[in-house]
C-alpha cells in the first residue's frame, strides 16, 4: 500500500509539474551542450536573466487576479505597449528633434511613471464595470479593449516610433544600486553583491510584496479567492463581488502600465508593437506557476516560478541557436500544455 501510494504520489508530482521539470532539463543541457564557450552559467547571463523577469513578473502579477476570479486579460500586451508609447511622449529629450510633445516641460521619471499608471488605471477601471455590471465575459471584454487600446496607440502616435529618451528614464533599466546616489554620495558603491543589484530587480520585489501581503493579508485577497472559488457562494456571503472586480482589474491595468514604463526604458523606443504577446506570455507564466484558469487558486511564489521558467526557455533556445521562429512554436507549446495539465488537475479534483 505504502509502495502504491509513494508511487502515485510521485506520479501526481511528475505530472503537476512537467513543464518545470523539463525547462530544468533543457537548462541543464543547454550549460552542458554550451560548456566549451562557458556562457551559459555565468553572473552575465544570470543578470540579463533577472532583468527580462522583472517587467514580465509586474504584468503577470496583475494578470493573476484576473485568472483567480475565472477570468482574463487579453489587453494586457496592448495596454503594456500604450504605457510604453505614453512614457516615451513624457520623457523624450528637450531638445529631441522628433520630440511628440513639444509644449511639454521637463518633468521628472518618477512623476511620469505615476502619470501613466494613471491613465491605465482608467482603462482598468471600464474593463472591470464591463465584466462586472454588464456581465460581459471577461474573454469578450478584454478582446475588445484589446482592440480599442490598440486602435487609441495607433492615433497619439501616428504609428510612428518613438525614441531621444532622457538619460534618467534609461537609467531606469539600465541603472544599478551602484548609481544610486544622495547628495553626490553612492551608500551602495562599495558593497560587492549588493552594487550590483539591478534597479528593474527592485521594482518586481516590491511588486511581488506587495501582492503576497495583498494576496493573503488582506479582505481583498480573500474575497478574490472566494470569487474564484464559487462567486455566487461569495456573493450570498456578504462579498462586494463588482466591487472586488472592479478592483481587480484597476489594480491589473496599474501593472500593465508600471511593466509597459519599464519595458520602455529597457528597450530605448517603443511603438504601437511594443508588448505584442505579453499577455499570452503572463496568462502562460501564471497557469506554469499554478494560477488555475478555472478560479480560486494562486499564489505569487507560483507566478514568480512560472515566469522564470517562461523566461528560461527562451534563453535556453537562443543559446542553443534555435531560429527565433521556432521559439514562438515552442512557448505556443508550453501554452497548450501547461491549461491542457491545468484542466486535468481541475476535473481530477472535481
Amino acid at each position: 500500500m505504502d509502495k502504491k501510494l509513494g508511487v502515485k504520489s510521485v506520479t501526481k508530482f511528475l505530472s503537476n509539474n512537467a513543464i518545470i521539470i523539463l525547462i530544468f532539463l533543457l537548462a541543464m543541457f543547454t550549460a552542458w551542450w554550451t560548456r566549451e564557450q562557458n556562457t551559459f552559467l555565468t553572473f552575465g547571463n544570470f543578470s540579463n536573466l533577472v532583468v527580462n523577469m522583472s517587467p514580465r513578473f509586474i504584468i503577470a502579477c496583475g494578470v493573476s487576479g484576473c485568472l483567480i476570479t475565472k477570468g482574463t486579460d487579453l489587453s494586457a500586451g496592448r495596454q503594456v505597449g500604450l504605457a510604453a508609447c505614453l512614457a516615451a511622449m513624457l520623457l523624450q529629450q528637450m531638445d529631441y528633434s522628433a520630440r511628440m510633445l513639444t509644449w511639454l516641460p521637463d518633468i521628472p521619471w518618477g512623476i511620469a511613471m505615476v502619470i501613466v499608471m494613471a491613465i491605465m488605471a482608467l482603462f482598468g477601471a471600464v474593463n472591470g464595470c464591463v465584466v462586472a455590471f454588464l456581465k460581459v465575459p471577461p474573454f469578450i471584454a478584454t478582446l475588445g479593449m484589446q482592440t480599442i487600446v490598440y486602435g487609441l496607440c495607433s492615433i497619439i502616435t501616428k504609428n510612428q516610433p518613438m525614441g531621444g529618451y532622457k538619460d534618467t528614464y534609461r537609467g531606469v533599466a539600465s541603472g544599478r544600486l551602484r548609481d544610486f546616489s544622495i547628495g553626490g554620495v553612492k551608500p551602495f558603491d562599495p558593497i560587492p553583491g549588493i552594487r550590483e543589484i539591478p534597479y528593474l530587480l527592485i521594482f518586481a520585489v516590491i511588486v511581488g510584496v506587495f501582492f503576497w501581503f495583498l494576496y493573503n493579508k488582506t479582505r481583498h485577497g480573500k474575497y478574490m479567492y472566494a470569487i474564484g472559488g464559487n462567486e455566487s457562494a461569495a456573493q450570498v456571503a456578504g462579498v462586494n463581488v463588482a466591487a472586488t472586480l472592479i478592483r481587480i482589474y484597476i489594480l491589473a491595468a496599474v501593472m500593465y502600465g508600471l511593466g509597459g514604463f519599464l519595458v520602455g526604458a529597457k528597450a530605448g523606443g517603443a511603438s504601437t508593437a511594443t508588448g505584442f504577446g505579453y499577455e499570452l506570455e503572463a496568462i502562460a507564466a501564471c497557469t506554469i506557476g499554478g494560477v488555475s484558469t478555472n478560479g480560486g487558486v494562486g499564489k505569487v511564489s507560483g507566478i514568480l516560478v512560472g515566469v522564470l521558467v517562461f523566461e528560461a526557455l527562451k534563453i535556453c533556445l537562443q543559446f542553443l541557436g534555435v531560429d527565433p521562429a521556432y521559439t514562438f512554436v515552442a512557448q505556443g507549446l508550453v501554452i497548450i500544455v501547461a491549461v491542457a495539465l491545468d484542466l486535468r488537475k481541475y476535473l481530477a479534483k472535481k
